[in-house]
């Protein structure tokens, strides 16, 4: 039996703010047994201002927010997957990366992952995002293969395209880690239904640490996020919901039930490759 947390947060756009308060929630759920402990998107900074995030964030390897993190899994002796940063890159763009990070009890990383899908949508009037223009997508799925469970890492939109889900259940994940920051008003329609879609038609567990509340901006748009931190199991039974609010949520998670659910639904053994339509 692993013992999964997930960590919801309410972060503000100053990362050194935001430390005190991930790193209180992390001992807490190591505190409580948790084996595998799981951040949500944006761990270090939530913000849509391009100048702002130009002055507070760091390449990786100067990021203040993953040097402590690293320091606190080797101390608590926890995988730790970092559902991610905001970090600069050397692209010539300059264009930012949303990188999810899985570190080890040692406090390695063993995986890093560029979030693939960018969040370009007009979701109302009032509520446009062009997550493109500060960040570039990443080009790479990835497995994170832990001595808990093989994890697959994806990052908030990439949960609307399937595609990405069937790969890395073929490829072994047992969980994947759908850390995020949704919009309310898409949370509230989707959030659930896709969240319990994605683990049904993969024959995996699905955890989805969330960012939760209004958010404190001091530069640039106001944010909303819709919380409700989810774990799913691989029949798509919600196994826990965070609701709203900062905190921990602890959810036991019998591995065996992967491969008893894809013994009764063999869907990945049966999907087929076909022409058409043209």
């Amino acid at each position: 039996m692993l013992r999964a947390a997930l960590i919801q947060l309410n972060v503000s756009d100053d990362p050194s703010a935001n430390l005190p308060l991930t790193e209180s929630l992390i001992r807490e759920a190591a505190g409580q047994g948790a084996g595998l402990v799981l951040t949500p998107e944006n761990t270090n900074c939530l913000s849509q201002d391009r100048a702002w995030q130009e002055q507070v964030l760091r390449h990786e390897r100067d990021d203040p927010t993953l040097a402590a993190l690293r320091a606190l899994a080797r101390e608590l002796s926890v995988w730790l997957l970092i559902g991610s940063l905001g970090v600069k890159t050397d692209s010539p763009d300059g264009r930012f990366a949303n990188r999810s990070f899985m570190l080890s009890p040692e406090g390695g990383v063993v995986a890093r992952y560029d979030k693939i899908h960018m969040f370009d949508v007009q979701l109302s009037p009032r509520e446009t995002f062009r997550e493109s223009a500060a960040y570039r997508p990443g080009a790479r799925a990835v497995l994170a293969r832990t001595a808990p469970a093989d994890v697959g890492m994806t990052i908030c939109y990439d949960l609307r395209f399937p595609r990405l889900f069937r790969r890395l259940a073929r490829s072994g994940a047992q969980i994947i880690a759908v850390p995020a920051a949704f919009s309310p008003l898409t949370g509230e329609a989707h959030w659930h239904v896709l969240l319990r879609a994605r683990a049904i038609e993969t024959g995996c567990f699905v955890l989805a640490p969330a960012q939760s509340g209004e958010h404190p901006i001091s530069h640039g748009t106001p944010r909303r996020t819709y919380g409700h931190s989810l774990a799913v199991n691989p029949w798509g039974e919600v196994l826990a919901d965070a609701g709203e609010g900062p905190g921990v949520t602890l959810v036991d998670l019998d591995l065996a039930e992967v491969r008893r659910a894809r013994r009764r639904l063999p869907v990945l053994e049966h999907e087929r490759d076909f022409e058409g339509p043209r």
